[in-house]
Protein backbone atom coordinates (compact mmCIF):
# COMPACT_ATOMS: atom_id res chain seq x y z
CA UNK A 1 0.00 0.00 0.00
CA UNK A 2 1.36 3.36 -1.03
CA UNK A 3 2.22 4.92 2.02
CA UNK A 4 1.52 8.66 0.92
CA UNK A 5 -2.08 7.40 1.22
CA UNK A 6 -1.90 6.11 5.10
CA UNK A 7 -2.90 9.00 6.51
CA UNK A 8 -5.56 10.00 4.50
CA UNK A 9 -6.97 6.64 5.35
CA UNK A 10 -6.26 7.18 8.83
CA UNK A 11 -8.50 10.06 8.87
CA UNK A 12 -11.50 8.80 6.32
CA UNK A 13 -12.14 5.86 8.77
CA UNK A 14 -12.10 8.54 11.65
CA UNK A 15 -14.52 10.77 9.84
CA UNK A 16 -16.41 7.45 8.71
CA UNK A 17 -16.99 6.64 12.66
CA UNK A 18 -17.68 10.53 13.30
CA UNK A 19 -21.05 10.16 11.36
CA UNK A 20 -22.01 6.98 12.25
CA UNK A 21 -22.07 8.14 15.79
CA UNK A 22 -23.31 11.38 14.54
CA UNK A 23 -26.22 9.72 12.66
CA UNK A 24 -27.27 7.48 15.58
CA UNK A 25 -27.17 10.44 18.28
CA UNK A 26 -29.45 12.30 15.83
CA UNK A 27 -31.63 9.56 15.40
CA UNK A 28 -32.65 9.43 18.97
CA UNK A 29 -33.05 13.41 19.02
CA UNK A 30 -35.93 15.09 20.61
CA UNK A 31 -36.45 16.19 17.08
CA UNK A 32 -35.45 14.17 14.19
CA UNK A 33 -36.96 16.22 11.32
CA UNK A 34 -34.99 19.32 12.40
CA UNK A 35 -32.05 16.76 12.13
CA UNK A 36 -33.04 15.22 8.96
CA UNK A 37 -30.17 16.98 6.67
CA UNK A 38 -27.42 16.47 9.42
CA UNK A 39 -28.70 11.96 9.16
CA UNK A 40 -28.98 12.32 5.63
CA UNK A 41 -25.51 14.00 5.01
CA UNK A 42 -23.81 11.72 7.93
CA UNK A 43 -24.60 8.87 5.67
CA UNK A 44 -23.27 10.23 2.87
CA UNK A 45 -20.38 10.88 4.36
CA UNK A 46 -19.87 7.50 6.22
CA UNK A 47 -20.14 5.89 2.77
CA UNK A 48 -18.14 7.69 0.91
CA UNK A 49 -15.18 7.69 3.35
CA UNK A 50 -15.35 4.28 3.54
CA UNK A 51 -15.21 4.05 -0.37
CA UNK A 52 -12.22 6.51 -0.53
CA UNK A 53 -10.10 4.65 2.14
CA UNK A 54 -10.76 1.19 0.58
CA UNK A 55 -9.87 2.59 -3.00
CA UNK A 56 -6.75 4.01 -1.43
CA UNK A 57 -5.85 0.57 0.20
CA UNK A 58 -6.59 -1.21 -2.64
CA UNK A 59 -4.20 1.67 -5.04
CA UNK A 60 -7.91 2.04 -7.12
CA UNK A 61 -6.90 3.88 -10.72
CA UNK A 62 -9.75 6.20 -9.36
CA UNK A 63 -8.61 6.89 -5.77
CA UNK A 64 -7.72 10.46 -6.92
CA UNK A 65 -11.41 11.13 -8.39
CA UNK A 66 -12.79 9.22 -5.09
CA UNK A 67 -11.34 11.30 -2.57
CA UNK A 68 -11.83 14.69 -4.90
CA UNK A 69 -15.55 13.76 -4.14
CA UNK A 70 -15.23 12.43 -0.68
CA UNK A 71 -13.73 16.28 -0.03
CA UNK A 72 -16.99 18.05 -1.32
CA UNK A 73 -18.99 15.35 0.23
CA UNK A 74 -17.06 15.94 3.76
CA UNK A 75 -16.81 19.86 3.32
CA UNK A 76 -20.86 19.67 2.81
CA UNK A 77 -21.53 17.05 5.55
CA UNK A 78 -19.55 19.45 7.92
CA UNK A 79 -20.78 22.52 7.09
CA UNK A 80 -24.09 20.96 7.68
CA UNK A 81 -23.39 19.71 11.27
CA UNK A 82 -21.77 23.14 12.28
CA UNK A 83 -25.49 24.57 12.56
CA UNK A 84 -26.11 22.39 15.33
CA UNK A 85 -25.27 22.32 19.15
CA UNK A 86 -25.16 18.69 19.88
CA UNK A 87 -21.64 17.89 21.02
CA UNK A 88 -21.78 14.98 18.34
CA UNK A 89 -22.36 17.42 15.65
CA UNK A 90 -20.03 19.51 16.36
CA UNK A 91 -17.05 16.68 16.74
CA UNK A 92 -18.29 15.30 13.62
CA UNK A 93 -18.06 18.81 11.90
CA UNK A 94 -14.59 19.10 13.00
CA UNK A 95 -13.81 15.71 11.76
CA UNK A 96 -15.26 16.37 7.98
CA UNK A 97 -13.38 19.15 7.61
CA UNK A 98 -10.19 17.01 9.16
CA UNK A 99 -11.28 15.01 6.49
CA UNK A 100 -12.24 17.24 3.48
CA UNK A 101 -8.58 19.03 3.91
CA UNK A 102 -6.80 15.34 3.71
CA UNK A 103 -8.64 14.62 0.69
CA UNK A 104 -7.68 17.23 -0.92
CA UNK A 105 -4.15 17.45 -0.83
CA UNK A 106 -4.72 13.72 -1.74
CA UNK A 107 -6.29 14.73 -5.00
CA UNK A 108 -4.09 17.16 -5.95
Amino acid sequence: MNSTYEECIKVCLECMEACNSCYDACLTSEDVKMMASCIRFDRECADICALAAKAMQSNSPFAKQICQLCADICETCGDECKKHNHEHCQMCAESCFRCAEACRKMAS
